[in-house]
């Protein structure tokens, strides 16, 4: 395609964009706001940043679309594929578990585990290259500073440990905010009242809630997943949350990140999801970027996460074993050492 009938294509999709968001009206609840009840799925392959070769275009031609696609559904394909009843760990593909659907720390996760998605972002017609959709590039800013500041290896205190494997709130952005798919889990529940809208989020049981109107409480009041407050703007729902705990943020966000969230309706089974992230103190300029909330099959079932009630204790236990084995060896192998947990 040429540049000049791209540059016609990409427009036309926009506009037929904006036309269509302006003719969909939301349904309404009982109390008369825009109702996005109901239970969703961010579930994508489309990126979290941008492939270099897209440069800036963060809208894809329908056979990029459909390639990157299709591949998808070739990998699930071989991924779900019966294993041979001898194949061992030394069978896999290469260091990082092999193409065919093993993956997770020390390739704990096979297909079945997984469900990522199999289609790109869908917005207004617009297959997207990328959720972020600023900076142009597609790609995180220059970062300015360190947020998160650890000490020490990841194996020597538990809160070195993730947030997920501590079963203390989802693995990655999942919860949010901003709300953003995973290997897994990429279901959320939304319920409406008058006064507040409770978002359920699949991973790791997290329920968000969002008062409408009021104030955030103090700065040094700091809470998991931050403090939410939202209003209406027309259809569109807007969340401002602020005071989060400092070991929570996207790629080591810190505690005085602030993220505005967007939810609009555009179709009965669709909301358009937006978000900013401000972070002064971490990068040079704030990060935008767009998901599309599909509508999917409930209900959302119990994520029961055990791994910090007994996982913590072995992997622990084990590294101090790991640590005393070492002091031995260093000593000479002779050396009684009185080490362990």
């Amino acid at each position: 395609m040429g540049s000049r009938a791209l540059v016609l294509a990409l427009l036309a999709s926009a506009l037929a964009h904006g036309a269509a968001a302006q003719a969909y009206k939301a349904p309404r609840t009982a109390f008369g706001q825009p109702d996005l009840q109901g239970i969703w799925s961010n579930a994508t392959i489309t990126p979290l940043t941008r492939d270099a070769k897209f440069g800036t275009r963060n809208v894809l031609t329908k056979a990029e679309a459909e390639a990157l696609e299709q591949a998808t559904r070739e990998q699930v394909a071989r991924a779900d594929a019966p294993t041979r009843p001898e194949a061992t760990v030394a069978d896999l593909k290469n260091a990082d578990c092999g193409p065919d659907g093993i993956s997770g720390f020390n390739c704990g996760y096979n297909q079945g585990w997984k469900d990522p998605g199999t289609e790109v972002i869908d917005l207004g017609g617009e297959k997207r290259a990328s959720i972020l959709t600023s900076p142009a590039n597609g790609q995180f800013p220059a970062r300015k500073a360190a947020a998160m500041r650890r000490t020490g290896g990841r194996t020597d205190n538990p809160e070195s440990f993730s947030l997920g494997e501590r079963c203390l709130l989802s693995f990655g952005s999942s919860a949010g905010p901003p709300m953003l798919p995973l290997m897994y889990n990429n279901t959320y529940s939304i319920i409406q009242t008058k006064d507040e809208v409770a978002i359920q989020v699949e991973m790791v049981h997290d329920v968000r809630h969002v008062r409408l109107g009021g104030k955030h409480p103090p700065a040094h009041i700091k809470t998991w997943m931050g403090d939410s407050i939202g209003w209406w703007e027309g259809d569109t729902l807007v969340i401002e949350t602020t005071n989060f705990r400092p070991e929570q943020g996207l790629r080591g966000g810190n505690a005085n990140q602030k993220v505005i969230e967007r939810l609009t309706r555009i179709a009965p089974g669709k909301i358009a999801y937006k978000f900013r992230i401000e972070d002064p103190d971490l990068y040079a300029e704030p990060i935008e970027g767009e998901v599309a909330m599909n509508a999917t099959k409930g209900p959302i079932y119990e994520y029961a996460c055990h791994e910090g009630n007994y996982g913590l204790e072995n992997m622990l236990a084990g590294a101090r074993a790991e640590e005393k084995a070492a002091r031995t060896a260093a000593a000479g192998g002779g050396a009684k050492d009185g080490g362990g947990r």
